[in-house]
């Protein structure tokens, strides 16, 4: 059940129609999570400073159960996500960070319980 949050400066109307699907389906793919079990949120138009500048910019949280728990996973994902925000927000990627965070099945309320006993 991975979670996928997108948080960027640029304002709303700058942003595709569409996107939270979109990255909901691109990130599915690139985790190998189907997207039923994708949980997304895109917030624009935020203040933010990136590396000391507050240009144009972007950053992620992808917080996942096993498929975000090591650095060589981890450098595929963002190079797949870099790919995806650049070509869809116009930014550099030097200009998106992205923070990966593994999650235990204990973590994960659903259902009035934890996923561990799903």
């Amino acid at each position: 059940m991975p979670f996928v949050e997108l948080e960027t400066n640029l304002p709303a109307e700058r942003l595709p129609p569409g996107l939270a699907l979109e990255l909901c389906a691109a990130a599915a793919d690139i985790l190998g999570k189907p997207t039923d079990r994708m949980n997304v949120t895109v917030r624009s138009g935020l203040p933010m400073v990136l590396l000391g500048s507050a240009e144009p910019c972007a950053g992620v949280v992808v917080s996942s159960i096993g498929v975000v728990d090591s650095a060589e996973k981890n450098k595929r994902h963002s190079a797949r996500l870099t790919d995806f925000l650049t070509a869809k927000l116009g930014l550099g990627p030097e200009r998106i960070i992205i923070r990966f965070f593994p999650l235990e099945p204990w973590q994960i309320g659903k259902d009035r319980t934890v996923v561990t006993f799903l």
